[in-house]
Parts: structure tokens; sequence; C-alpha cells
């Protein structure tokens, strides 16, 4: 598939059906029409700040037009107590959510290792350039310039997607050119032999040399109540069938893709007025753990889909798809009880993670019995970074050992 060598501002204002933006707010006073807010004023002058710091990257850059494209606006959606919201919907919403992701973590980038106004340390840049800014007083990856500009995370092996893998990743909805997802056919390759994926404010789109598909967002998450938020985006892809999920709505099945891919990128047009913004991305080995209405057999689930807020015991809204997958394994085996034991890597210190592991743990059993599941079948353990499954140095080691398993009791 032969990719754009040229788009006009012009264009893409026409594909978003709005006008560009003027860039004349200042910092802590800039207000879409989605009234959620983003970011303390502070710590959008000390983003800014960076940002100008390294604008030897993409000279000529203009820091209240990028704070104005990036939907800076003062304050951040929280709970009563103060705790942030990182998505605008709750987890009651994902009640019906069945996205599960792969069990064994081949990539994830938090960016918890980088530097703001750095280009990240876990991935490679092939075209334009790209940079770290905080984005709701966390750091996210922007692509702010080129057509294409091109990311890909650095895994050892080229050939790294298998017959069962996701991807997750978080993007925010300004009015940039939407993020795309290259799979590539042969490894160290990235000619025409691909397929991508591209969630767009109206719908999502399956793109291939050899067929299209799309599937329109729904209501609640479509045009101006895509605009201006984080959304969570889940590719799950089992033998060449497709599904992919934003936010709690499953929008596109593939029933069967083109090709078994062996890598991907991503890609987009960034500039620094509307630079395209992610973060949060991983990739994983497997998915759907497919024992629903089986007889359950097994000493214990392992998952790596129960998510919480950094250094936090709050549950994100798309861990539903894990957690409704348990439910549905305690509906089928009704004298099956579990012990829900929480795990982390070794960040921080052992009595603190210790003490995180075992509020998490009860955070999901409490989430479960709100569920429906009788207390009695379940009870919470913590045991920190005592039981690591892979190893504490890699990134990818340390995603595998933050988990939560449900063992047989």
């Amino acid at each position: 598939m032969k990719k754009l060598a040229i788009v006009s501002f012009t264009i893409m204002a026409c594909y978003f059906n709005m006008q560009p933006v003027a860039g004349q707010a200042t910092a802590g006073k800039y207000s879409p029409k989605n009234t959620t807010k983003l970011g303390q004023p502070a710590d959008v002058d000390k983003g800014l700040q960076q940002f100008e710091i390294h604008n030897e990257l993409y000279p000529g850059g203009d820091s209240s037009v990028f704070q104005s494209s990036l939907g800076l606006q003062a304050g951040a959606a929280s709970t009563e107590d103060g705790d942030p919201l990182y998505f605008d919907t709750t987890i009651k919403a994902y009640n019906n959510y069945d996205f599960v992701p792969g069990d064994t973590v081949l990539f994830e980038d938090h960016f918890a290792d980088d530097q703001e106004g750095e280009f990240p340390s876990h991935w490679d840049l092939k075209g334009g350039q790209a940079v770290l800014n905080k984005v709701n007083n966390e750091l996210a990856f922007l692509l702010t310039d080129g057509n294409y500009c091109k990311v890909m995370p650095l895994i050892k092996s080229p050939s790294y997607l298998t017959d069962n893998f996701t991807v997750e990743y978080d993007i925010y909805a300004n009015e940039a050119y939407p993020l795309i997802l290259y799979f590539y056919k042969q490894p160290n390759e990235f000619g025409d032999e691909n397929f991508n994926i591209k969630v767009a404010p109206s719908e999502c789109q399956y793109n291939s040399y050899d067929g299209f598909l799309k599937g329109d967002l729904p209501e609640d998450i479509r045009e101006d109540n895509f605009k201006n938020k984080w959304h969570h985006i889940a590719v799950a892809y089992k033998k060449q069938q497709l599904k992919i999920y934003v936010d709690q709505f499953r929008v596109l099945v593939v029933p069967r893709a083109s090709f078994a891919p062996s890598h991907l990128d991503i890609e987009s047009i960034g500039d620094q007025t509307n630079p395209v913004i992610f973060r949060n991305f991983r990739i994983a080995k497997g998915g759907g753990m497919n024992m629903l209405g089986k007889k359950f057999t097994n000493a214990k689930i392992v998952t790596h889909g129960i998510n919480f807020d950094v250094d936090k015991a709050t549950i994100k809204p798309e861990s539903m798809g894990t957690l409704n997958m348990v439910i549905q394994v305690l509906k089928d085996n009704p004298e099956l009880k579990f012990e829900v034991d929480g795990h982390t890597d070794n960040s921080g210190t052992p009595a603190h993670n210790l003490t995180l592991s075992q509020q998490r743990a009860a955070a999901v059993m409490a989430q479960l019995v709100t569920m429906g599941v009788d207390a009695s079948r379940l009870m919470a353990k913590g045991f920190g970074d005592t039981k690591p499954i892979s190893d504490n140095v890699t990134m990818e080691g340390k995603a595998n050992n933050r988990r939560v398993e449900f063992v047989k009791h």
C-alpha cells in the first residue's frame, strides 16, 4: 500500500470538518467544547518550557499554538478525593467489555525510564520527529513533524508477532491526523505488503492492499464526543481475525486479515501545532484465555489485563474484560474458590510493594464482589515483588511480573 507523500493542512482540516486552531490560548485558559480539564497550569508551564528547550528538534515551533492544540487546558478531572480520572467513562460503562489481553508481555512502555523533552529510549525513529511531553501530568509520546512520522518499538526479534497477540495504547483526540498502526508481512521490511488500523473521530478503518473495512463509532464516543479526550484502543488478533475496540466498544471485526503479520510500527502526520499523541503502549502474546464454558481444572489463572493507576490500587476501566472472564469462570464452576494474589515488580521498596500488592488484590476482590460474586468464595493476598515470574531488569520482564493471579483454593 503506497503512503501519501504530501497532505496539505487544508485536507486535514476538511477531514475533521473543523477550522485550524487559532492558537491564542494562554496557560490554564484553553477551553474546548468538552469541559473535562487536563493538566495543572504549573505543569503546563513546565511542559512548555521543556518543549522550548528542545525546540531545535523542530525549529519554528510556537509554544502557545502547541499548547492550544494539545488541549493542555488547566486542571485534571478527578474523584472527590483528588485522584485523577484518566478516562471519562467509569468501570460500570465497561460491563460488557470482552477484550482480554495476551498473557505474556512482549513490549510495554509507560516512559518511566525517560525524561520530558527527550526521545524515549525504548523506541526507534524512522521518519519525522517525535518527543516526550507531559499531558495530564503524565508523559506521552508526541509525533511533532513528518509526513509520515514513523516510530517503532525496539524489540530484539525482527519477527515478534505470533498467531495470537494483542496491542493496546491510549490516544489523545486533538485535531491531529489519526494515529495509524501498520502491520507488515516480512521481517525487517516496511513496504507495500501491509495492513493498517486507523481510529478517527467518526469510524475505525482497516486498510490493506487487497481490501477495506470500516466500523462507525457509537454515538457515545463519536465526533464531538470523541474529541479532546483520551481513548483506550485495543486490538486482538487470532489466526488472521482482527477485533478492534475503542474504549468499552468493539467497533470493528475483520474476519480474515490479508496475512499473518511479522511486526508493526506507528505512523501519522504530525506537526508542532497538532502533534499526534499516544501513551501506555503494550504488545502481548496470547489473548482471549479460551477457558470459558469449560470445567476449570488449572491451579491458577495468571492475568496481565487488570491494570491500575500508577502506584495506586485504583482499577482502570479496561480491566473489565479480564474481570468479566474471571466472573464467567466462577459462574461456570460454582464450587470454585479463588485466592486473589497481587504481584509487583521490584521498583520501590519491598515494604511499599508488599502494601501496594495487598491493596490491589483487595481492590480486585471488592470489584468482583460488587459484580455479584459471593465474598466467601474469595480472599485477597499481596506478595509484593517476592514471586517474580520473569527478570526484573528488562522492561518486558518487569511488565510480566506486574500481575494478578487467581489461585484455586
